[in-house]
């Protein structure tokens, strides 16, 4: 019995993704709920369990073709027993490949336009990914028309994307003659000795182009102010003892800045605020997101209703997060819907940065290192601990007013910790 293995659900706003590396290949055993292949999208790495125990029977898309949700990935012989056997079976299509290839343009030599039928092959070779297709029917493209640059030859979501940029438009119905040529890709520079060249992976390619994105579309600015973390300090160093010691977590200082920030978005809701066409759409709940930096990428997992949480639960959530971030086991679904951000760059030793919006999100905020600064107390110079905040926003929804007057109020929380517990 053929037992078929599809994308799965991605999480909130996610409907596509790429397939990074197969972890078994035709004719291998397989066990119940073991991984067989990872799956990258725009936010975080994804294995696909196998639902049943038996051999892969068909690997129906390659490494680098990009999926849908719900799409048919891999057949699997459930019960069958895996051997070596049905290996050959693989090999045998691609022989068959090469030796009809041949024959292919020894059949094109004779026509008059020789190039076009050459590409034509290649991009027929292979059937299109799901969201590849969807793509050149929604565009009405000539799919023989585009390069490809996936493997083996097959057409990528981004060789598409490509040739639109590029000023392509050769559809179906149009002559070779009409399509206009694709720009041509920068060729890769050589390499000097002491060089090595590393592919991007799918999911860094995804956050350089959304963190441009944001740039594109939002109208960014960022206002910066600087706190004085005396208070803050002092009153963390009072209680970091008998905290650890009632809930089993340190106290830290995130849980600070995320009361605050929820105490901020309640006075100015702007700030948690988002575009969408034509339309403002203000949220009345806090769904703040952490950045977190990962050896793939920065990943931005959300708290949910933290303006309802205390700080054990803070602290705890914000532990949890960081650990399975790094081993990548975080879940789509808490990496989604976020309404704010914090990113803490003093972690890294970041005296200052313009962080970049985590769109469709219209605020992040910037925490930066600790460090002592001599500043005026009352007419006299005293050193202090001082952190420089910026909060980068959409100017498009939110005022001057509204931003400076937000971080303002952040400011005041974090110098006066007090204001948080009471509400003032």
């Amino acid at each position: 019995m053929a037992t078929e293995v599809k994308v799965p659900a991605l999480g909130e706003s996610v409907s596509e993704a790429t397939v990074a590396k197969w972890y078994k290949k035709v004719g291998d055993a397989v066990a119940a709920d073991e991984p067989i292949v990872e799956l990258e999208t725009d936010k975080v790495t994804v294995e696909v369990n196998s639902p049943v125990a038996g051999a892969i029977a068909e690997l129906v898309v390659g490494e680098g073709d990009e999926v849908e949700v719900g799409a048919l990935i891999a057949m699997i012989t459930e019960g069958a027993e895996g051997s070596a056997a049905a290996e050959p079976a693989k090999d045998e299509a691609p022989a068959e490949k090469k030796e009809e290839a041949p024959a292919k343009k020894e059949e094109a030599k004779p026509a008059p336009a020789a190039a076009p039928a050459s590409t034509t092959a290649s991009n027929s070779d292979h059937p299109l990914a799901p969201a590849v297709r969807k793509l050149v029917e929604d565009k009405n493209l000539d799919p023989s028309k585009i390069p490809a640059s996936g493997k083996d030859g097959r057409l990528t979501k981004g060789d598409v994307l490509n040739f639109l940029e590029g000023g392509g438009s050769a559809s179906r119905s149009a002559a070779p003659a009409a399509a206009p040529a694709p720009a041509a890709p920068k060729p890769e520079r050589d390499l000097r000795d002491g060089e090595e060249r590393v592919k991007m992976s799918k999911l860094r390619q995804t956050i350089a182009r959304r963190l441009k994105e944001a740039q594109n579309t939002a109208a960014m600015l960022t206002t910066y102010n600087e706190v004085d973390m005396t208070n803050l300090l002092a009153c963390r160093n009072k209680y970091k003892e008998g905290f650890e010691k009632k809930h089993g977590v340190k106290l830290g200082f995130m849980s600070f800045f995320i009361k605050a920030c929820t105490t901020a978005l309640k006075e100015w809701p702007a700030v948690n605020a988002e575009i969408d066409s034509t339309s403002f759409i203000y949220k009345n709940y806090c769904d703040i997101g952490v950045a977190v930096g990962t050896p793939q990428g920065l990943v931005v997992p959300v708290i949910r209703s933290a303006e309802e949480k205390n700080f054990a639960d803070l602290e705890s959530t914000i532990v949890d997060f960081g650990k399975r971030a790094r081993d990548g086991k975080l879940g789509m679904d808490e990496m989604s819907g976020g309404s704010f951000t914090i990113s803490n760059g003093g972690v890294f030793g970041s005296l200052l940065s313009s962080p970049i919006l985590n769109a469709p999100q219209s605020g992040i905020l910037g925490m930066h290192k600790t460090q002592m600064r001599p500043v005026a107390i009352d007419g006299k110079v005293e050193i202090r601990p001082m952190m420089y905040l910026a909060l980068s926003y959409d100017h498009r929804v939110i005022d001057g007013r509204e931003a400076v007057s937000f971080l303002v109020r952040v400011k005041e929380c974090i110098e006066n910790p007090e204001r948080i517990l009471l509400d003032i």
